[in-house]
């Protein structure tokens, strides 16, 4: 899953993340394909550290693709699982055990040239399990309380599962396998990459630039894919460029061949023709911080802040009018569980009915019209992405202006994914958060909707329902989508209860100059091609 704009990691913060089939790309052209050259793309922060199973942004997701796969994959079009680095799996029940089996897909080599083997895949998947190591995929893309197993000789891999897991595949897909040498040497995985993926890390800068190179051999990609393929890059590499204007002025100059924008800017690129490649996400989602002692951890006062915005023109200004109001929170395509959870169940009201249930909570206006409570006003740090361009920054003053009209004084900040992620995560100073968190299935929502809180786990907004609770363990006992209505009905009561408000949609647009490629969640390395014109 990911936390992001666009369908994460983990957090996929950006995944099915990350599927693999892909739709055609758009606008594609006749352009002569290309082989070799040096693809350039813009990413709007610095991954950090680039642990690929230690982070939950959809920056460092992005660059995991090109140097680590994953144990299968999913079909974009269809949502069928599909070979990776295992090529057959058999999920059932042995001994009264639920197992998963996956057989190695022959041949599989790492960068630097060790065999990929069946106890390394199992130590990555033990190495998540284990809640000590506080990985961000342990819930999310691996069950809790899951124990692997590696035969060599048979080239198998048995994962004993706690309990059922009706998507597990579906998290599988998305978990990134870390070769043999960065086992031994995890600290090394900060700055340098130690997979099996297309491409291997050759120079970082961080804050700047990362380049990659390609692997000769490479056979085992998503869907057959061979870096033997024509029209791949040699090169790529990976530009941090923050500010979306400044992104765009990049692509038309060619200065990149790719790059998400969302904002404004998104409208000259389009009209300049460039090749769009579009992938549906949530973009707009409200979180509130329920830790004991913030304002936001009184439900009245969520509602109330909930209740004061004007939802559908938030959406509008957000997506500068191409959106939609969200319709449920695990959306990355093949959503696993399709429907609406989410319109039906958005609190309705205005700011007669919020200041009415602040006057409730205790929280009265002041002769400057700021409320207050034991002499503490009532004072928001709201934080929002910088990836939403200035867009983000239109629907973040609007909210703002909502707020100050019941009284609530609250102040904007837009940070990069990075640094937004650390707060959230590190228990530190917000109550209201517009964090985008896509997914594909809805079992892969739920370390981040209960359990323990940040920065013990990943419940980053420290939210305990138990009724949701409850309704997850009734949905996991059902197998596949029998349990999607009971998943879906989970999600509706706590966007009924502003526990959590999604509020916009959008086609998230992937614009390229000099190259084409596909982005189910994210882009694919495997599908690019670069263009002669």
């Amino acid at each position: 899953m990911k936390l992001s704009t666009v369908g994460i990691a983990a957090l996929c913060l950006t995944a099915a993340l990350a599927g693999c089939g892909g739709p055609a790309p758009s606008n594609s052209g006749d352009a002569q394909v290309v082989d070799g050259g040096t693809f350039t793309l813009g990413l709007s922060s610095d991954p950090g550290s680039l642990d690929p199973q230690m982070g939950a942004g959809s920056t460092l997701f992005a660059v995991t693709q090109f140097a680590y796969d994953q144990l299968v994959s999913v079909d974009d079009r269809t949502g069928e699982i599909r070979s990776q680095l295992a090529s057959k799996w058999e999920v059932g029940t042995t001994t009264g055990a639920n197992t998963v089996t996956l057989t190695l897909t022959p041949g599989v080599t790492c960068a630097d040239g060790a065999k990929l083997t069946a106890k390394a895949v199992a130590d990555n998947l033990n190495f998540v399990a284990d809640p000590n190591n506080k990985s961000p995929f342990l819930g999310t893309y691996l069950p809790a309380g899951a124990t692997s197993v590696g035969d060599d000789a048979a080239g198998t891999v048995t994962i004993t599962l706690a309990q059922p897991a009706p998507f597990v595949l579906n998290g599988l897909a998305a978990l990134p396998i870390v070769c043999p040498s960065g086992l031994a040497n995890r600290a090394s995985l900060a700055k340098a990459t130690a997979g099996t993926g297309p491409y291997q890390l050759t120079e970082a800068a961080p804050g700047d630039h990362y380049t990659y190179t390609i692997r000769d051999g490479y056979t085992w990609g998503p869907g057959g894919a061979t870096t033997a393929t024509n029209g791949l890059p040699d090169t790529v590499v990976v530009k941090v460029v923050e500010n979306e204007s400044t992104a765009a002025n990049l692509l038309l100059s060619g200065g990149l061949n790719a790059a998400a924008v969302l904002g404004p800017d998104a409208d000259r690129l389009e009209k300049a023709g460039l090749f769009t490649a579009t992938t549906p996400a949530i973009v707009g989602e409200q979180w509130y911080n329920h830790a004991a002692g913030r304002v936001t951890d009184d439900p009245k006062v969520r509602l109330a802040l909930t209740q004061a915005l004007d939802l559908d023109e938030l959406q509008k200004v957000l997506t500068s009018g191409r959106g939609r109001t969200a319709t449920t929170m695990a959306t990355n395509e093949p959503a696993a569980c399709p429907g609406d959870s989410v319109s039906h169940a958005l609190p309705v009201g205005d700011a007669k009915t919020a200041a009415a249930l602040l006057d409730e909570a205790g929280w009265t206006a002041g002769a400057d019209g700021v409320r207050a409570k034991n002499g503490k006003p009532l004072a928001l740090n709201f934080l929002y992405q910088n990836s939403l361009g200035s867009s983000g920054d239109a629907a973040a003053e609007l909210a703002v202006r909502q707020w100050k009209d019941i009284g609530v004084r609250a102040t904007a900040q837009s940070q990069n994914e990075t640094t937004l992620t650390g707060t959230i995560f590190g228990a530190g100073d917000w109550d209201v958060a517009w964090v985008a968190l896509n997914v594909g299935s809805p079992d892969q929502l739920v370390p981040f909707l209960s359990g323990p809180a940040a920065p013990q786990g990943t419940n980053f907004a420290a939210i305990s329902d138990p009724d949701y609770d409850a309704a997850v363990q009734k949905a996991m006992a059902m197998p596949g989508k029998d349990g999607c209505k009971t998943w879906l009905d989970a999600e509706s009561a706590l966007i009924a209860k502003a526990e959590v408000v999604p509020f916009a949609n959008d086609n998230v647009r992937t614009f390229g100059k000099g190259a084409k490629f596909e982005t189910p969640g994210q882009l694919i390395p495997t599908s690019i091609r670069m263009l002669a014109s």
